[in-house]
Order: structure tokens, then sequence, then C-alpha cells
């Protein structure tokens, strides 16, 4: 029956391949939209990693963490220089990490920080922030920006940038008295670090030295005389904090919830990104169920191409029933060329898969900031895999059935 099966496929090549293609460019796309969303997922828990607290204002979690990590919306307060100094200052604390925002350049977001940005910052995999070409900022008036922000606008080494005020793409007032200039140019990263313009935090107190109440006094200081002045900021929009210990992490949190001087709200990064994240999984199911509509549309294309080749074949069937074949054996080999066609098909998808991750895994990182490793399919490949293959296999039955219930004298009846 196997050899019977084999010939008769090789018989039908062409609509043959035709079923094989449709099974496995469906089977592909379901893998790679699966490893692509895996990998989004995974890569979006990682935006900021090895960090334990993220302190901002008393508001929510979520809003929070969008713009602390993400730049995303304003903070409802800011936290005072004192209170800075003294979370810095406890003994269960490594390092701190203040940000301070509330201007942009040409859309992108401006972010205050200091040289232990640099330092102690993660993302992904325990990764640090690397500089691509030039240096940290050193000067005043220096400024990193990040590879999207060069790339999207040609920014190079030692060019002037101005900063504007507020987070709006068109700034109606901008800083040009005190323009910046870039000292670097951060590695792609794949996280809002890449969308941003980092400068020091004297900095962002130098661009506001003359500022009364929303408005720039009409002859502020020079640059040089700027630079001599105490620029110590007088508060900070948010803080990442690293603990000596993780087993701190709790009682840590507890104290600056109820922290008296002032009101704040530390959150654990991780689980604000998983509250973040279910916020977004409408979406990602409906990214999964688009796949699976268009593999259902593989195998019915599989079932469709067999119910036609039916019709074509009726004296075959005939002829073997005449020397022998009885209905069963009809029926087997039906199964075993769907079967057949469903396990090329599927093997044939996942190589397509691959070939996909090998071809253009480098210009969705390029692009994207996602990389896309090439591994061995897991646990819920296998389950997918699988569960094509059954549907197919199941499909399959159909024609099987109608060749089965097909009597000896209607493969020999003429039809006109």
């Amino acid at each position: 029956m196997l050899t019977l099966a084999w010939r008769s496929l090789c018989n039908r090549w062409g609509t043959v391949l035709l079923a094989t293609l449709a099974v496995a460019m469906s089977v592909s796309l379901i893998l790679t939209v699966e490893k692509i969303r895996r990998e989004a997922r995974d890569s979006f828990a990682q935006t900021v990693s090895g960090t334990d607290l993220i302190v901002g204002a008393r508001s929510g979690s979520v809003q929070l963490l969008l713009y602390s990590v993400f730049r995303i919306g304003n903070a409802t307060n800011n936290i005072t220089w004192e209170t800075t100094e003294e979370i810095k200052q406890r003994d269960a604390v490594k390092w701190v990490i203040p940000i301070s925002l509330g201007d942009s350049h040409r859309g992108y977001r401006v972010v205050g920080t200091t040289q232990d940005m640099f330092t102690h910052f993660r993302y992904g995999r325990d990764q640090a922030l690397k500089i691509d070409s030039g240096r940290e900022f050193e000067d005043v008036f220096d400024a990193v920006v990040g590879s999207e922000v060069a790339a999207a606008l040609g920014y190079s080494i030692g060019q002037a940038i101005v900063i504007g005020h507020g987070t709006g793409a068109v700034s109606l007032i901008e800083h040009d008295e005190r323009p910046f200039r870039i000292s670097g140019i951060l590695a792609p990263t794949g996280t809002p670090v890449d969308k941003s313009v980092h400068v020091s935090l004297e900095g962002i107190e130098a661009m506001h030295v003359d500022w009364r109440s929303g408005s720039r006094a009409s002859d502020g200081p020079t640059v040089e005389s700027i630079r001599a002045m105490d620029l110590t900021p007088r508060a900070v929009t948010a803080l990442m904090v690293g603990l000596n210990s993780r087993a701190a992490v709790f009682r840590e949190q507890r104290s600056i919830n109820t922290y008296q001087q002032e009101p704040l709200l530390a959150i654990l990064p991780a689980v604000a990104l998983q509250e973040l994240w279910n916020l977004l999984s409408v979406a990602e199911k409906a990214l999964f169920f688009i796949s699976i509509s268009v593999v259902g549309a593989g195998i019915v294309n599989l079932v469709s191409v067999l119910l036609a080749s039916l019709g074509e074949r009726r004296r075959e069937m005939a002829i073997l029933r005449a020397t022998g074949a009885r209905p069963i054996h009809v029926f087997t080999l039906l199964g075993l060329e769907s079967t057949g066609l469903t396990i090329v098909g599927v093997a044939s998808g996942l190589l397509l898969h691959y070939i996909i991750l090998l071809t253009s895994g480098w210009w969705i990182s390029k692009e994207y900031g996602l990389a896309i490793p090439v591994e061995l399919p897991e646990a819920q490949d296998i389950r997918i895999l699988a569960g094509v293959l059954l549907a197919g296999v199941i499909a399959g039955l159909i024609p099987a059935l109608t060749a089965y219930r097909t009597s000896l004298s209607d493969g020999m009846t003429q039809r006109l």
C-alpha cells in the first residue's frame, strides 16, 4: 500500500506540490509568529533587568513603569533630591540611578541621569549599555544619544543639538541658547534607550537655570558662568534602585511605600511588566488566532485538492476494486496519501521556518532590536506541529471515506 500510495502521489505531482506547499507555508507562518511572539514577550519582560525597585511619586505601578522605563506619559510629581540622597545612603541599597524627564529633542525624550546609568543599568539577559562610538557625557553640555535617534536624525559625534521644553514632537520653546554636543552614541539595545537622549542631571539644571514660573529670563547667564554654578538638582522624576541582597526587596519596598517625608511608590519591575503585558495580551491572542486560521486554511486546501482529485480517479478506484481491492484498501490508500502529504508539509514548513529565521533574523535585530535566536523546537512548537499533523490526518479521512463509499459500478459508469 505504501508503494502504491507513493506512485499515486508521484503521478499527480503538480496538485500534490501545491497542497504540500499550502501546508508548509501555514506551518512556517504559525511557527515564525509564535517564535517572534515569545521573543518579543521575553524582550518586553527584560526591558530592564537587574533593577530590584523602581521608585517614583505615588501613583499607579503601570503608570510609573511607563514613564520611567518606556518614556511614555508623565509623572504626577517629582522626588526631592534630599529623599534621593536618603535612599542612596541606606544600608540595603547598592546603587541608585536617578532619572529626570520633562524635555525632548525632535520628539525623542531627553533623560537626565548620572554615570551610574552606564555602569549599573541592565537589559535583556544582564546586558550592559555599550557606547558604539564616542564616550559617555563628561561636560555639563554633553549628550549621549540612542542608536535609533542617531540613525533617524543622521547624527554623528561632535554634532550640536538643541533640546526643547516639553515632550511634544514640535517644541514651541527651545533651549537654543545652550546647545548640547553629542559625545557618544549607544549600541542598539532593542529597548526605549535607543529612542532617548541622555544628558547629565547637571545638564538638565543648566538648561533651566534662568527659568522662572515656566518662562525664561531675557538676559540669562553665559554657558561658562553656568559651568561654575552649583548645579545640584532639586528634584528627579524616578529612581532605579539595586539592592545588596534580593532578600531585602520586600522590606525596602514596604519602607519606601510608607515613607513619611513625601508620598512615594516602589514597584518591582518584573511584576509591573507582567501586569502591563496582560493589558496587551488581546493583541497577542489576536495574532495567534490569525496564525491558527491560516493553518486551518492550509488544511482545508489539502482536503479540497484530495476531494477534487477523486473525480479524476474514479476509474482508478474502480480498477483497484475490480482487481480485488476491498473498500478498506481504498480507504487506507487515501488515508496514507493524506498522511504523507501532511508529514511532508509539516517537515517542509519547519525547514522553511528556519530558513526565514536565518535570512531575516539579522534584519529584525537591526530594525527592531529584537534578537531571534535559531534554536531547536521548544515544547510549544512541538505541540503545534503535532496538532497540525493530527488535524491533517483527520481531515484526510474525509476524501478517504468518500472513496470508501464509492461503489465499483459508479467507477465504471461513464458520466456525461
